[in-house]
Order: structure tokens, then sequence, then C-alpha cells
């Protein structure tokens, strides 16, 4: 009762201001001015969209990205370009990868010398086997990007990671789920 009492109590101004911010509204929601999260945005394509056709077990986990051509790659710094950050994460074709079967040591946030020291070699022997011959990107596990927004990839050459070569060569250890301490 007190809301017909309140609309027929209202003044032809208050009727304006009522009517012009439905309007608003109506036009933001078409022009798509008031969207939906990010978040929501997934949660709506993973209901309105089919899901992805059912793979085999064994490739359930992996998705190809193709070949990639043999560029060279440098060390990061100024410019921009394919480019290694570190023993486990390099940029191509404006994408930051995080190879995400291995876990190199840091350079930059390095906890002691040795640690750096480890991570400067991972970081420049990553930049050599980029840049000696062609490689893929498959992904990894269920989960597309990290919390920084990396992809995450494994890459293979010649049938090899390249994440397993650095762990041969001592310059990584295989990803167990978390980083634990270098030093």
């Amino acid at each position: 009762m007190s809301f017909r009492r309140d609309i027929a109590g209202m003044s032809t101004v208050q009727w304006a201001v009522v009517c012009g911010c439905s309007f608003i509204i109506a036009l933001g929601a078409g022009l798509g001015l008031l969207t939906p999260s990010p978040q929501r945005l997934d949660e709506l394509r993973r209901e309105l969209l089919p899901s992805e056709p059912q793979k085999p077990a064994d490739q359930a986990a992996t998705r190809s990205i193709g070949t990639v051509q043999q560029v060279p790659f440098r060390i990061c710094g100024r410019g921009a370009g394919d480019c290694v950050v570190d023993g486990d994460t390099f940029w191509y074709r404006a994408e930051k990868i995080r190879i995400a079967d291995i876990d190199a040591p840091e350079t930059e946030q390095a906890k002691c010398s040795s640690e750096r020291a480890l991570g400067d070699r991972a970081k420049h022997r990553l930049a050599e086997l980029l840049s000696e011959a062609p490689f893929s990107l498959e992904g990894y596990g269920s989960r597309d990007r990290d919390r920084y927004g990396r992809l995450l990839r494994v890459v293979y050459q010649n049938g090899r990671s390249v994440g397993q070569i650095l762990v041969a060569e001592g310059l990584a250890r295989p990803w167990h789920g978390r980083r634990r301490p270098w030093c």
C-alpha cells in the first residue's frame, strides 16, 4: 500500500527523474556499458557455450598450440619481442609463457647469490634452446593461465620437453605444484 501512495504522491519532476534513470540503465545495458565482471563472463561462457568434445584420458590434460617456427630469443631487457625472462618464463608473440612442468631458480627475486647464479645460467640456456630449433607449446593440466596471467605451457622440441632438458642439465627441477627454496 505505501508503494502506491508513494507513486501517487510523486511530482512530475520526480517521475521524470525515475523515467530518465530507467532509460539510462536500459540504454547502458543495450550498448554493453553495463557488463558483467570477467569472472561472471567466464561462468556465462561455460553455461551457454557447448563444452569441448571429450578427449581420450591420456590427452585430456594437454591442448596443442602448434609448432613455432625457429625464431631468435634474447634475454629480456629493453625493447619488445621474443625474449627470455628467467629459466621458466619467456615472451613469445606478446604472450608471457610459463613453462609449466618445471621450477627454475629466480633471477630478479633470488634469495641468495647461488640461486641468482643458477637462475642466470638457466635463463641463458633457455634462450639457447628456444633459438636453436622450432618448438611446440602444449597446455598443461586443467588451467590455462597462472595467477599472474601467464600462459601455462609445456615446451617440446624434437619430441623432448625443454623443461626436462633443463632438469637433466641441473638448471631446474620438476614442478610439484609449489615453489620450494633454492638457497
